[in-house]
C-alpha cells in the first residue's frame, strides 16, 4: 500500500512537470526566422556619394513691377467712377472724373482773352504801320526843308509808341495763349486716368467727395505681370555668391542663369520659375542682409502685391557629398548621433556632422564614410554593442 502511494506520488509529479512545460513553451516569445533570441529587426540604408544642388531659402513678400497712385491735380467733386475695383485697367483709362465745368469756364474765358488780344495786336500793328509811313514820307521833306524838323519828330515818336503798343499786345498774346494752355490741362486734370496697365485698387474715395492736389490717392494701379519678390539674404550668403564670380561677366551670366522658386502661403509650388532682377545698393545696418528682387511672370494675374511666399534657388553644388536619411540622424543636446551596422551586424553609435539638408536627406561633413550601413527603421530598439537583424530600408525619392 506504501509502495502504491509512492508510485502515485511521482507519476503526479512527472504529469505537473508535463503540464508546466507545456504552459511556459506556450508563452515563450517567438523570434523571427533567422534571428537569434533578443535580436531586433531594423532597416538600415548604406551611406550614399553622390553631387547634389544646395537650396537657399528666404521669406519673400510680392510687389507690382510698377506702382502708381492716382491723385487729384486740381480741386473739385467727384462726379463719376469710370473702372471696376480690382480689375484691369489700360493706361489712359477713366478712373475718376472730377466736375469739368468750372474748368471748362475757365477755358472759354482764357480763350476769349486770348482772341481779345490777338485784335488788340492786330489793331497795335496797323497803327505803328501808319506811323511808319509817316516816318518815311517827312523824312526826305524835312531834308529839302518842306516840311519841318518838328513834323519829322512827332512821326518818329509816334512810330516809337506804335511799336511798343504791338510789342505789348504781343506779349499780353503769350500771356493769354499760357491761361488758354493751363487751362486746358486743369480741365484735362478732372479726368484721373490710369498712368499704366495694371490692376486697379479699391477707390478710396467715393463719387460726390471734395478732392484736391493735398487730398491723399483716390486709388492705386500695380503692375503685375510680371510681379516682383522681395526677400532678403545675408551678407555672408551675398558676399559667397560673389566671390564664386569675380568678374562682371561671369557675374551676369550667373544671375541671368539662377533659377528662382516660388513656395506659396498655401504650401503649393508656383508654377513660373523666377529670375534675378536686383540687389540693393546697400546692406541694411539693422539687419546684416541685402534686399533682392526677383521677376516671376503672371499670367491670369494670379500673384498680387503683398502676397507671402518662400523663395528657393540653388546656390551651389556639393561634390561627392554623402547623404543619409534624415530619420537615420537623431539630435541630442545639439549633437547628431547615427546608429552604425558593422559586417557582424553589431550596433555602434557614431556622433556625426551634418551639412545641409537635401530634400529628405542630410548631408554629413564628417562622421560616416561611403557605403557605411546605418539604420534607417528602428532606431529606438537599438543599443551600442547590440546584434541587429537587418533588412533593407526602402527609402522615399529625395526632393529638392
Amino acid at each position: 500500500m506504501h509502495t502504491l502511494s509512492k508510485y502515485k506520488f511521482w507519476i503526479g509529479g512527472a504529469i505537473c512537470l508535463i503540464v508546466v512545460g507545456v504552459f511556459v513553451e506556450v508563452l515563450r516569445p517567438k523570434h523571427v526566422a533567422g534571428g537569434g533570441p533578443g535580436t531586433p529587426d531594423v532597416q538600415v540604408v548604406q551611406v550614399e556619394q553622390r553631387d547634389v544642388p544646395i537650396y537657399g531659402e528666404w521669406i519673400g513678400t510680392l510687389d507690382g513691377y510698377t506702382n502708381a497712385d492716382v491723385r487729384a491735380q486740381v480741386a473739385g467733386y467727384l462726379v463719376k467712377q469710370g473702372y471696376q475695383e480690382g480689375a484691369f485697367v489700360k493706361a489712359g483709362q477713366l478712373l475718376f472724373q472730377i466736375d469739368p465745368r468750372p474748368f471748362q469756364a475757365a477755358l472759354d474765358q482764357a480763350q476769349g482773352q486770348l482772341a481779345q488780344a490777338t485784335a488788340q495786336l492786330a489793331n497795335a500793328k496797323a497803327v505803328q504801320r501808319r506811323t511808319e509811313l509817316d516816318v518815311n514820307r517827312y523824312t526826305p521833306l524835312a531834308r529839302e526843308q518842306a516840311a519841318s524838323q518838328q513834323d519829322l519828330d512827332n512821326a518818329v515818336q509816334n512810330d516809337l509808341a506804335a511799336k511798343a503798343t504791338v510789342a505789348t499786345a504781343d506779349a499780353q498774346i503769350k500771356t493769354a495763349a499760357a491761361a488758354v494752355e493751363t487751362a486746358k490741362i486743369n480741365l484735362d486734370f478732372t479726368r484721373l486716368v490710369a498712368p499704366i496697365d495694371g490692376i486697379a485698387g479699391q477707390a478710396q474715395l467715393q463719387v460726390g467727395a471734395l478732392v484736391n492736389p493735398s487730398s491723399g490717392p483716390v486709388t492705386s494701379v500695380s503692375t503685375v505681370d510680371p510681379i516682383k519678390v522681395y526677400f532678403t539674404v545675408s551678407e555672408p550668403q551675398y558676399l559667397a555668391w560673389r566671390k564664386r564670380f569675380p568678374t562682371d561677366s561671369t557675374r551676369e551670366a550667373a544671375d541671368k542663369n539662377l533659377r528662382l522658386i516660388l513656395i506659396l502661403a498655401d504650401g503649393s509650388t508656383y508654377p513660373q520659375d523666377g529670375t534675378f532682377f536686383f540687389a540693393d545698393r546697400q546692406v541694411n545696418i539693422s539687419t546684416g542682409a541685402i534686399r533682392i528682387a526677383g521677376l516671376f511672370q503672371n499670367p491670369g494675374n494670379i500673384l498680387r502685391p503683398g502676397g507671402y511666399g518662400k523663395v528657393r534657388a540653388v546656390i551651389r553644388t556639393q561634390k561627392d557629398a554623402l547623404l543619409v536619411p534624415q530619420r537615420a540622424v537623431s539630435e541630442l543636446q545639439g549633437g547628431y548621433q547615427v546608429a552604425v551596422v558593422d559586417g557582424e551586424d553589431k550596433v555602434s553609435i557614431r556622433t556625426v556632422n551634418v551639412g545641409d539638408r537635401v530634400g529628405n536627406q542630410w548631408v554629413i561633413a564628417d562622421g560616416l564614410k561611403v557605403g557605411e550601413r546605418v539604420v534607417a527603421e528602428g532606431i529606438q530598439k537599438v543599443r551600442p554593442g547590440m546584434q541587429v537583424n537587418p533588412k533593407p530600408f526602402a527609402m522615399a525619392a529625395p526632393g529638392k
